[in-house]
């Protein structure tokens, strides 16, 4: 039986000097204090979160090579995997091998949304990675970001594949959300479900995943593996209390709306102005928050007490 991963993986930023050349000092000591809290169970570079479409694919390894090296063992690191084709994609998953990767977290073809995808080729790209790498996969189902969206019989066709360990879940409908993790558990044995929403985490968590896949966890890691025990423990008062806790900080990063680079961008200057980071400086086209969005998180970060 397979074992996916679960608790808390935080989906690290990838810091950044003044200049724009990636900070690897300032990422290991990132990762280093990441895996310092109870709960989490796991780093994931190269997402969405770390500016994977800024990076290029040797970027990419180095990162993940770097974070490795940095925990040693302590925990696996997932990189993210983001590509045009499928060789593209066994080119780039042999890369991220030979960097120490325990696993991918595989995000969708974007040209999918332009000329048409069938379930076939979602299978068989996921196959031909799992089959050439080795490695564990996630599959990234994040519709609101990606605009790609997998049904329910897909996920569960997708669950029984044997590279597929876990299931990044981000459906933003709840009754579709709950039918995909229905699919997902009858079809996949040890396939495990990482909530991907924070935005709404307390309301994707009750739904019975088995941990959380999110950027926030690596802005505030302690909240983020204090929600979800409390959840897991059945202490709804108690996790109310630390969802209104996040809630000026969220408020402040996503605006209300949906994630996007300019809100990871805020994130990374909530991350810098709360000591978490020592620059927040970010690849183009992103830009820095300014103006009225730099206040709020300003105001946000001093009301969080740090």
């Amino acid at each position: 039986m397979r074992n996916g991963y679960q608790g808390i993986l935080p989906a690290m930023q990838c810091p950044m000097k003044e200049n724009f050349e990636i900070d690897y000092d300032e990422l290991q000591r990132f990762a280093n204090w990441l895996v310092s809290f109870k709960g989490v169970n796991g780093l994931v570079t190269n997402g969405h979160t770390g500016e994977i479409f800024s990076l290029s694919p040797k970027e990419r390894a180095e990162v993940t090579k770097a974070v490795v090296e940095a925990v040693n063992g302590k925990v696996p690191v997932i990189s993210g995997i983001a590509v045009e084709g499928i060789q593209e994609g066994i080119d780039q998953a042999a890369m991220l091998k030979d960097a120490g990767a325990d696993g991918l977290l595989v995000m969708p073809f974007h040209h999918w949304l332009r000329f048409g995808f069938s379930p076939d080729h979602v299978i068989e790209y996921f196959s031909d990675l799992g089959k050439t790498s080795g490695l564990n996969l996630v599959a990234h189902i994040y519709p609101a970001w990606t605009k790609a969206n997998y049904s329910s019989k897909l996920l569960g066709e997708l669950s029984k594949l044997e590279w597929v360990t876990t299931i990044k879940l981000g459906t933003r409908e709840m009754s579709q959300y709950a039918r995909d993790i229905k699919s997902i558990r009858e079809n996949g044995e040890g396939v495990t479900i990482l909530t991907c929403h924070d935005e709404y985490l307390l309301a994707s968590m009750v739904q019975g995943v088995d941990g959380a896949l999110v950027g926030f966890a690596s802005f505030i890691p302690d909240k983020i593996a204090e929600l979800y025990d409390c959840v897991k423990k059945g202490d709804l008062k108690g996790a109310q209390r630390i969802q209104e806790w996040i809630l000026p900080l969220k408020e402040a990063v996503y605006a209300s709306g949906e994630p996007s680079g300019e809100a990871h961008a805020r994130m990374k200057t909530a991350m810098f102005l709360s000591g978490r980071l020592k620059c927040d400086a970010v690849r183009r086209p992103t830009k820095k928050p300014e103006g009225s969005a730099y206040q709020k998180i300003k105001s946000a970060v001093q009301g969080a007490g740090f």
